[in-house]
């Protein structure tokens, strides 16, 4: 099979190489790769500026839907050709506090698809049948592809962060994940205000026709005077920061009310300053949101399943693995929105 490898610790070190097709342990599933979307950590690993361990070499990869092929011993929950999502986390320790209270995200055994093990950029790839969801029917691959950005959002949301109806929610950044959870925000009752600068002019426009309530280009108006006239002056009630960048961040900072609720969702890939004084003077709920955990996945299904959020017009290209450095580069420029990388022939 042709898969994009990590092949090696250290800046690039990516490349095409032929694997052979893996073989099944016990209780793990062979999946047929139908769709796969570029995540912002995929870059990092490009750029092996991300924390979350890596073991090259390493196929990359871990946003997708796929077809059981076959299932290893032990394994009776899926039949070949049904239609799947995998959770990310191929192994946890399942016995610390953080896994026994359902936060296995943090557990600090934990080693994901596509940074561990072999991942989905490539024609099959193989999980425990323990992290395996069927996609809700009427869901397509391309939909179903993204559930796992959205279960990340749905964990920032749902977990760590309260929004009530009539809050007024800032969503700092309008690639993928961020309209994701301007929409999910909207699902808890609020008035949404996303943000953007002129390199997302268009990805502002597919907010809009999605039916999120304001975009703000902070290029070209001021975001705290726009703010001010929907919350009285107070400021936003929470904050879901996506762009993961120390502007973002600071505007955000700036723009949330005194005790409001900040979500930093947003990787930025590298130390960055920010007025932490800010969050102490306005007594703030200021959180990090990492990964997502299995509760995130079933909602994230539901979501999707009821129709509640709209994913696929997010998606703007679909190109080979043979193209990924086309498409790398496509996602640094902000060219389009959510790119997919789709299997390549043998």
């Amino acid at each position: 099979m042709k898969a994009l490898v990590k092949y090696a610790a250290g800046p690039g070190n990516m490349e095409i190489r032929d694997i052979p097709e893996p073989t099944l342990g016990p209780g793990q599933v062979l999946i047929e790769v139908k769709e796969a979307g570029i995540c912002g950590s995929d870059i990092h690993i490009h750029h092996s500026d991300i924390a979350i361990p890596l073991n090259p070499p390493v196929v990359t990869g871990h946003e997708f839907s796929g077809v059981v092929v076959r299932n290893g011993e032990g394994c009776s929950k899926f039949a070949p050709g049904d239609r799947v999502v995998s959770e990310t986390a191929f192994h946890y320790c399942g016995v610390c506090d953080f896994c026994r209270e359902g936060f296995y995200n943090l557990c600090v055994e934990r080693r994901t698809l596509g940074y561990w093990f072999n991942g989905v950029f490539t024609r099959c790839t193989v999980v425990p049948e323990a992290r395996i969801h069927r996609i809700p029917d009427g869901v397509d691959f391309t939909s179903a592809a993204m559930t796992e950005p959205l279960a990340c959002v749905v964990h920032a949301v749902y977990d760590l962060t309260r929004i009530v109806p009539g809050d007024v929610v800032l969503v700092s950044g309008p690639g993928a994940v961020g309209i994701m959870a301007a929409q999910v925000a909207k699902i808890h009752g609020a008035a949404v205000v996303l943000s953007g600068t002129d390199a997302d002019a268009d990805r502002l426009k597919l907010a809009e026709s999605l039916g999120i309530d304001h975009t703000v280009n902070v290029q070209k108006e001021n975001l705290n005077a726009f703010l001010a006239p929907l919350t009285d002056g107070y400021g936003a009630d929470a904050v879901l920061e996506c762009s993961g960048s120390s502007y973002g961040i600071d505007a955000g900072l700036n723009a949330i009310k005194k005790r409001g609720w900040f979500t930093q969702i947003g990787l930025p890939g590298r130390k960055i300053e920010f007025d932490i004084e800010k969050v102490c003077y306005k007594e703030l709920h200021f959180s990090g949101s990492l990964g997502s955990r299995n509760a995130s996945w079933r909602k994230a299904l539901q979501l999707l399943g009821e129709g509640k959020v709209e994913v696929k017009p997010l998606v703007t290209d679909k190109l080979s693995i043979l193209e990924w450095e086309r498409a790398f580069e496509k996602f640094e420029k902000k060219e389009g929105c959510k790119i997919f990388l789709l299997p390549a022939p043998d």
